[in-house]
């Protein structure tokens, strides 16, 4: 059983989120306080290569009271960013000190609001950061930020390309840029693997794989968390703006990423060795996941500009 003194914690549901949450999380965890994890279901693979942590795990179809039922009544402390489900339970089990940012849809919740400061061109891992710094625990060790011990060796000269986007087609590359990108690369000599599954319908991935035949290996990449380890296997991560470089970089993989209606300078993946590309534009960054106009932040980008950004060691 915990120790009553023990700290629950409900991880973000959101991939990007969940990466930026890591640095927090394994500051917490070393602290000593935090004595188990909440994570959606298809996670939980994710947090096996962060934390030794116990985990419970809920779907979208696990009552608050199910779940409640699983953890347990005698946790004193409970924290929630962003999880209705566990935020719920939390409340059911009946934990007397309930944490969770006072701007969050869930502080009704919450019998501690947290007031945790943030600045608009922050990185969103200062969210997560700040919650820490609230109970007094310091996020300033280098292993914090450091990518997960996958221990998988890149294979020389790999790239993986992921022209799809979980957050909408608005933050898709046009599918001909990726081809010729493609190309780009074969003639220099990599390996190239293709990425899809991510944009739905849209299957672009397997557009691209198809228009490159026998050059190129397609890579389903759904269910998410199960792409850990071939993300790993790649020296560079070369995607949209999407939830899977965030993964990339957590399973210790460089990424350039190409973004458009989103902002880089609070959402790029975490690691100062990473590329963020961005075409500005001056509708930019609407956040939308549709573009309500000719869609110029990804049409002006170009693949010369991509190809140069590559990393030279690479």
């Amino acid at each position: 059983m915990p120790p009553s003194n023990g700290l629950i914690l409900a991880v973000p549901e959101r991939w990007d989120e969940a990466c930026f949450a890591v640095p927090t999380i394994r500051a917490l965890s070393k602290s000593g306080i935090l004595h188990a994890i909440i994570c959606r279901e298809e996670q939980e693979l994710f947090w096996s290569t962060t934390s030794s942590l116990p985990r419970f795990l809920y779907s979208s179809k696990t009552s608050p009271a199910n779940l409640a039922n699983q953890i347990g009544n005698n946790w004193e402390t409970s924290l929630s960013w962003d999880s209705q489900i566990p935020a719920t339970a939390f409340l059911k089990a009946k934990i007397p000190k309930r944490l969770g940012p006072a701007d969050s849809s869930l502080a009704k919740l919450f019998t501690n609001p947290l007031q945790i400061l943030e600045k608009s061109s922050e990185h969103r891992t200062r969210r997560y950061i700040n919650t820490a710094l609230s109970l007094d625990i310091q996020v300033n060790q280098p292993e914090y930020f450091t990518p997960a011990p996958i221990g998988i060796q890149a294979s020389p000269n790999s790239v993986l390309l992921s022209p799809e986007s979980d957050f909408g087609p608005s933050h898709e590359w046009p599918l001909d840029r990726w081809q010729e990108l493609a190309e780009a690369l074969l003639d220099q000599g990599k390996i190239i693997t293709i990425a899809g599954g991510l944009g739905g319908n849209r299957a672009h991935g397997k557009i691209l794989a198809n228009r490159l035949g026998n050059d190129a290996e397609f890579f389903h990449a759904a269910p998410l968390a199960a792409t850990i380890s071939t993300l790993a296997a790649h020296q560079i991560v070369i995607a949209a703006d999407a939830s899977l470089p965030h993964l990339a970089a957590h399973a210790g993989s460089t990424c350039v990423t190409l973004f458009g209606p989103n902002d880089p300078s609070w959402k790029r993946p975490l690691g100062k060795h990473h590329v963020v590309l961005k075409k500005h534009v001056e509708c930019a960054p609407c956040l939308s996941p549709k573009c309500l106009m000719d869609l110029r932040c990804q049409t002006e980008l170009e693949v010369s500009k991509v190809l140069s950004s590559i990393p030279k060691s690479f």
